[in-house]
């Protein structure tokens, strides 16, 4: 008789394990907006400067109230400072910045790009731009005085030189920065040289290219003040400076304010312009 061995299941068989989905961790910033954190932060700094003028902490000479700015501008509106009305002061800064910004975008983006993509030209005249790059406007505004007068043209040439470099730097930057194997990939393609640029360094450069140009505006936007000081009648740099003579504080803020709007909408504008070219940036 055979001996019979009867196996049993295993009692509390192993339940089906699911795989877990684990979410990545992001770096930095990341894609949370930031906006509320930013009006919080101007609401406090605002609420220090009424809490600051409004104790006497400072002269009420040198800091006024954010509603005594605010009554201001509202009389600046209406009768004007200088001899010229507040839009005819704006007008002028604007125009002045504006033509500016083209010249510098027009000329920096492509040299720059020619720097990056040519060592004969990178040698050349990588010298001359790192040279005056880190020179103050202000250290060579006379020089601009002596060789251009004092019309339009030296102002906006003045702004020119402060907003040139970072623009070519950054052009320049964006096709160094260019990874090796997007080019080889294109190359295997079949991508003539016209077709690389066009479709492969451009694109790859351009978000350099846009940040470069919303740091030429801010340094534009700093030197419009040492621009105007050349025998300006119109200007929110010239309205600023002739306010401080007087003492008039609350109109050098009003200024300032005006200045840090339109930096601001500049700024705005070049995001805006960044998610429509560049969408993928910050993605790769």
């Amino acid at each position: 008789m055979s001996d019979i061995i009867e196996t049993h299941p295993i009692a509390g068989s192993e339940k089906e394990t699911h795989p877990k989905l684990v979410r990545i961790p992001g770096f930095g910033v990341g894609e949370k907006p930031t906006v509320a954190i930013s009006i919080a932060t101007a609401v406090a700094c605002l609420a220090l400067w009424w809490l600051v003028a409004k104790l006497g902490l400072v002269s009420h000479l040198f800091l006024p109230r954010p509603d005594e700015v605010l009554t201001q501008i509202g009389v600046v509106y209406r009768d004007g400072y200088a001899g010229a009305s507040l839009s005819e002061h704006i007008l002028a800064s604007l125009f002045r910045i504006v033509v500016a910004a083209a010249i510098a975008i027009g000329i920096g983006i492509p040299v720059g790009l020619l720097m990056g993509l040519n060592r004969w030209a990178k040698g050349i005249l990588d010298t001359p731009i790192e040279f005056y790059w880190p020179l103050p406007p202000l250290s060579y505004l006379p020089l601009m005085i002596i060789w251009l007068g004092i019309g339009e043209t030296s102002k906006i040439t003045l702004l020119v030189l402060a907003m040139f470099a970072p623009i070519c730097l950054s052009a320049q930057a964006g096709v160094r920065s260019l990874p090796l194997e997007r080019v080889n990939a294109a190359r295997s393609l079949g991508a003539n040289r016209l077709q690389l640029f066009l479709n492969v360094v451009l694109p790859s450069a351009l978000p350099e290219i846009l940040t470069g140009i919303r740091i030429a505006f801010g340094i534009g936007w700093g030197t419009l003040v040492a621009a105007e000081l050349i025998a300006s009648t119109r200007g929110i740099g010239f309205m600023i400076m002739s306010a401080s003579q007087f003492l008039a504080t609350d109109v050098v803020f009003v200024g300032i304010g005006i200045i840090a709007v339109c930096a601001f909408a500049f700024s705005a504008a070049i995001r805006i312009l960044e998610a429509v070219l560049v969408p993928w940036k910050g993605k790769l």
